[in-house]
């Protein structure tokens, strides 16, 4: 049988280091093959070489049987192959539809852009799609679940044959996952082939009729879906057995660490309270756009509610600003943290150390002794693999990048940990790592409230779970009475 895409023996390297060593894959048309490996595995560098993004040192990449190269990622669309990148990279200044439509505009008299038929066609393809975004709207005004939308959006209107998503769900919620889902359903129905790239493996068996594993850089092994199970395909992408995915240490105490009474900002938020107690993990669940992150967003300073208070450890604070928050023992993990958690340019010492520079200045020079000893500290404490601390964060993986941001962090040794989507884009193997940290925090008597978009973290991991739709809080339920599918039921 014919095969859509056929690779064999991809190859890559970066300044002498390999990123990939044998990349192969065989996607049939009509089907979704999910590309599974850890972070480091080599799956993002494999797919930019199909598209054209990097060259390929060797290998051969066949469409439909013909060899092919794709110099530009131009050649790659018009060839009938598109992406859905991880990294999101939108034009802030630019409508939804100019960003969707971006070098395709459609043509009006006298050679300018039709706007009135890029937005109607732009916001048709969204609506198709079932994503709740007006297309007239400016990227910089979405939210970074929004923006991923957009992303797929933009994928799509491409009408490709072939179709790679790189952790397309790794931003948005359970509804816009499953109407998604939907659309790759219609996709495969019309003789499209999909390949799928999720740490999610729950997405990964519900969509997936086959599989390929990477391993540092190398093709591990493939099949169908239906041969193997869930603990089976967690080895080949780690190599080893990993035991108890959710890894709960923590036994919350009777005294209540942190409290928010009647929080409220308009149009986002309303009437929002909760507790917290010493030693406890609160998940917050809900889909997009419930307001999970504009709670954490007024409780660090970012926003100002209109009403609301908070007391920590039993005392009334006020926070007007970050620097408030942080001074009252309060760390905020981001949802991304390419964007808002991390400085990639530079390096991981300094990333490590950013939160905590009055500390490490206090005469108005750098404690450079200091620095170095507490980035060395947090580097042994979360088992960051960095070839040296000077180096740039960005050329970590995405799991190493989470633990920097962490450590970033706990180096302010803070009394509450606010988790925005703390494991997004992490492979299996970091996000155990990272649930140990988090229950180890709550174990020794710290305050945990973790957001996240995957209802089985949140189950895995929460003691008790406040539910959010529209603004507003649903209730607060214990792990132990509630389930997926009440959780799902709550939210909408």
């Amino acid at each position: 049988m014919e095969f859509l895409l056929e690779v064999e023996g991809l190859q890559k390297s970066f300044g002498g280091v390999a990123a990939l060593r044998d990349g192969r894959l065989q996607l049939h048309a009509g089907s979704v093959h999910a590309l599974c490996g850890g972070n480091g595995a080599g799956k993002s560098t494999f797919l930019k070489i199909l598209m054209g993004i990097h060259a390929r040192d060797g290998g051969s990449i066949r469409r439909r049987g013909q060899e092919v190269v794709y110099s530009t990622p131009a050649q790659a669309l018009a060839a009938g192959i598109a992406i859905i990148e991880q990294e999101l990279s939108p034009i802030p200044h630019m409508s939804v539809a100019e960003n969707i439509y971006l070098g395709r505009e459609p043509a009006a008299r006298f050679g300018g852009i039709d706007f009135k038929t890029m937005n109607r066609n732009a916001q048709a393809l969204l609506d198709g799609l079932g994503f709740d975004i007006r297309a007239s709207q400016f990227m910089m005004n979405l939210s970074v679940a929004q923006v991923q939308l957009v992303e797929i959006a933009k994928a799509l209107s491409h009408d490709a044959e072939v179709i790679f998503m790189d952790e397309p769900t790794s931003a948005i919620g359970e509804k816009e996952a499953q109407h998604l889902f939907a659309t790759i359903e219609r996709l495969k129905a019309a003789g499209k082939g999909i390949v799928y790239v999720s740490h999610r493996l729950s997405e990964i068996f519900q969509i997936a009729d086959s599989y390929t594993v990477f391993r540092d850089g190398s093709y591990v092994g493939s099949g169908g879906l239906a041969d193997i199970d869930r603990p089976e395909l967690i080895r080949m992408i780690v190599g080893r057995e990993l035991g108890e995915e959710y890894i709960k240490t923590n036994r919350p105490t009777d005294i209540t660490g942190f409290e928010v009474q009647g929080l409220t900002a308009p149009a986002k938020i309303e009437d929002v309270s909760f507790s917290v107690r010493k030693g406890e993990i609160l998940g917050i669940y809900g889909l997009m756009g419930s307001g999970r992150t504009e709670i954490f967003n007024c409780l660090f300073g970012l926003d100002r509610p209109s009403a609301g208070s908070v007391k920590l450890e039993g005392q009334a604070i006020r926070v007007a600003r970050p620097a408030d928050a942080m001074a009252h023992g309060l760390a905020f993990v981001t949802e991304d943290r390419k964007l808002t958690g991390l400085n990639l340019s530079d390096s991981v010492r300094n990333n490590i150390c950013l939160a905590s520079l009055p500390e490490m200045s206090p005469r108005f020079a750098m404690d450079r002794d200091g620095e170095a000893a507490a980035s060395q500290e947090m580097i042994r404490r979360f088992g960051i693999k960095a070839a040296r601390d000077s180096m740039a964060v960005s050329g970590l993986s995405g799991g190493n990048q989470q633990k920097v941001v962490l450590g970033k962090w706990f180096l302010r040794k803070p009394k509450v940990l606010l988790l925005d989507e703390p494991t997004r884009g992490v492979d299996v193997g970091a996000k155990r790592e990272i649930y140990r940290i988090i229950c180890d925090f709550a174990a020794e008597g710290g305050t945990v409230v973790m957001i996240s978009s995957e209802i089985d973290e949140v189950l895995g991991m929460s003691d008790r779970i406040l539910v959010m739709r529209q603004g507003r809080s649903v209730g607060i339920y214990r792990r132990e009475e509630t389930d997926a599918q009440s959780l799902v039921h709550l939210s909408t």
